[in-house]
Order: structure tokens, then sequence, then C-alpha cells
């Protein structure tokens, strides 16, 4: 039986799915078969972050037609300049903001805020506190060698928002305790399993607290990997998370495209994960979907606690 999955980090709306790398057109638009890989793979459910207000737009575009997907909102760390560049000022693109969440048409497609956080700047993440209290919706959180920085401020804000998730978790051991004890969930993919001490402390998330993504295009699994020789498929499991992936260049209709990373590959995540705890796959698999329904469709997770 196939796992059921839910890619709770994945860029749909990066150009690459439509065939543009860096400005340039390599082949056609095959978002469409992306979703088919994805849906083939066990995945029924993604979540496509936003990191400012164009991705927002587009994201919902993606969501308005597909029950399987719904979006973040939020402005990430490398967009941050976007805040002063706004016409009106920050104040101005926070009201974009919550006027893109106060839009009836977005209630069931928005789960959650983000992607912000910290990288190499401090400013304007603390506005998406104020939405996260505003909605009481999730924060998808991005955090990259901050220096403490961004504990401290989740640590001073944490009274604002119910739950929050630390995705594309690449931290310390030390990092890790920090987060839980705050309260947070942990999302791992591909880069959240490079070297050998990132699987040392992929395997000590308690597993209330794991989630699993893609972050594609990005983050894929790679050879040269550390978590590359934990990945054992069957013939089955790599038709549905390995398939076969052809250059840009060579692009044909069917293939995945070497280089590209897209949601069908979060088996791999699973099963690497599945070694390092030593657990069935498809257990852990359900594992981490509860988790992901409990903190970004909480009604739908009571309700089928009921029956």
């Amino acid at each position: 039986m196939t796992p059921r999955m839910m890619d709770v980090g994945i860029n749909l709306t990066d150009p690459m799915f439509r065939g543009n790398y860096r400005g340039m057109r390599h082949h056609s638009d095959d978002l469409a078969q992306v979703l088919r890989r994805s849906r083939n793979a066990g995945v029924d459910r993604l979540l496509v972050t936003a990191g400012n207000l164009k991705m927002c737009r587009q994201a919902l575009d993606l969501a308005r037609d597909d029950d399987s997907m719904f979006v973040t909102i939020g402005c990430h760390p490398r967009n941050a300049a976007e805040f002063d560049k706004f016409r009106g000022g920050p104040d101005a693109y926070l009201k974009a903001q919550k006027a893109f969440l106060l839009d009836p048409a977005n209630k069931k497609k928005i789960v959650a805020i983000g992607e912000c956080g910290l990288e190499t700047q401090l400013e304007h993440f603390h506005r998406h506190f104020e939405l996260a209290s505003m909605t009481g919706l999730p924060m998808f959180l991005h955090d990259r060698n901050t220096g403490g920085d961004f504990a401290k401020i989740i640590t001073e804000n944490r009274s604002r928002f119910k739950d929050g998730i630390v995705h594309s978790f690449t931290g310390t051991q030390e990092e890790l305790k920090i987060y839980i004890d705050l309260g947070l969930y942990i999302s791992l993919n591909g880069c959240s399993l490079k070297t050998e001490e990132n699987l040392k402390v992929a395997a000590q998330v308690p597993l209330d607290r794991l989630m699993i993504e893609t972050d594609g295009p990005w983050c894929e699994i790679r050879p040269t990997h550390a978590s590359f020789k934990h990945l054992k498929m069957t013939k089955e499991q790599q038709d549905m998370y390995k398939p076969r992936a052809v250059h840009k260049e060579r692009f044909e209709f069917g293939n995945m495209v070497k280089g590209r990373n897209e949601p069908c590959t979060i088996g791999q995540v699973l099963l690497v994960l599945s070694e390092l705890y030593g657990m069935d796959p498809n257990e852990l698999a359900e594992i981490c979907y509860q988790n992901s329904l409990r903190v970004f469709f909480p009604e739908e997770l009571a309700e089928s606690e009921k029956v």
C-alpha cells in the first residue's frame, strides 16, 4: 500500500515548473505532469509556500482549482526589502498581506503565515507575528545560521501564535532542543539529511513533532549526501519516488528534470527517515501526516477523531 503523505513545503510558483530557468525557457510547461507524479507517489496534499505578495497571488491561482493544494502567505527573509520598497512602505505591505487573509475566497486555502524568519536580516520578521495573532494560523518559519537571534525572537513572541513549523531544518542538536521546548514542529527534506551530523540530529526529532517536505525545486537527496546510503527502494518505490530524469535540454514529457526536485520525491525523505528511526515507512508516513493535519487542518483532524 502506498502511504499517504503531505508535502508541507513546495515552491510550485517557481518558474522551473513552467520550463523557465534563470530567465531562459528550456522546455514546455510540465506542471501538470509534476502534479500527476505527485499523486501517483501518494502525496494527497501540497502546501505551496509563498515568499512575497506576488507568489501568494500565484499560489492562490494554482490552489483555487485543486483540492489538494493549500498556500502560505508571508515574506521570505531574502525578499524583506519588499517591505520598504512597497508603495506606502512596510505598513502598507502588511495591510496588503492582511487583505489576502481577510478575503473570504482565500479562507480555506491560506493555512499558514510564512515563509518568514531570519537569514541575514532582522527587520520585518516581527510583522508576521501580527498576522499570526490576527488569524490564529500557524507560522511557517525559516532559520539559517542566525546565531541565536531566531530563537530569541521566537521566544519573545511565542505567546502570539499557537503553532509553528521550522521548515527545511538543518540545525544543531542544541537548536533542535530549543525549538522542541518552544513547542515547535520540525520539517525535514533532502537538505536536512546531507551530512552524518544532520542524520544524527534528524534521528532525534520527536515523532510527535516531525513533518516531511521536499522544498522543491530545491533540496533533493543526492548521491553525495550522507542520506543516500540509507535510500533503499523497491522497483515500485523507485518508479514512484525517483522516476527517470533527463537534463532540461533533453526534456521529454513524462520524465523528471535532473536537478529540479519535485513533490513525488518526498518518498525518498520518508524512506531515509524510516531507516534512521528503525520504523515501517507506512507507520512513519501516517505519523507525519497526522502531525501535519494537527497544525494546518486542526478542524478536520478533530472531526476525524470523533468518528
